[in-house]
């Protein structure tokens, strides 16, 4: 199954926040098939944001964090018509535009999960289900994911 990463998990794996998130992010991501990840570009962006705005590393320190995640995954662009399906998640779900575009084009692409500590748990839209990986215990859908 495809799985697509939301920004909170690689910055916390960047070291945003503190050392138990980044520890639990590191090893997350240390376990799921590279073969089977997609970023979002949107996730891309917003990392780079993060970095230099949150982390106050310099934005040339931030684009190649971005450069280096996009190299170890596929990144999926996004779309007029993956917009198009945000719009209708702002509308329909209050979602804020950039989070609706991520699940969007997670699910254009056909991902079945979303990581993401910051969208709603459970929430599934077009097949793509949002799972957040920091729950303890693991969501039963992550932990059939990662085996």
């Amino acid at each position: 199954m495809d799985i697509a990463l939301d920004t909170n998990v690689l910055a916390y794996a960047e070291g945003v926040g503190d050392a138990q998130r980044q520890a639990l992010a590191l090893a997350l991501i240390e376990r799921l098939p590279p073969a089977r990840v997609r970023l979002p570009a949107q996730v891309l962006g917003e990392l780079v944001r993060v970095l230099y705005g949150k982390a106050g590393r310099s934005r040339a320190d931030a684009r190649q964090a971005a450069l280096e995640w996009a190299d170890g995954f596929t990144v999926l662009d996004s779309s007029w018509p993956a917009m198009l399906g945000a719009l209708d998640l702002c509308a329909d779900h209050q979602m804020s535009i950039w989070d609706a575009l991520i699940l969007s084009v997670a699910a254009d692409a056909g991902c079945r999960l979303l990581l993401s500590e910051d969208l709603q748990h459970g929430f599934i839209w077009r097949g793509t289900t949002v799972v957040n990986p920091f729950l303890v215990p693991a969501p039963a859908l992550l932990q059939a994911a990662l085996e």
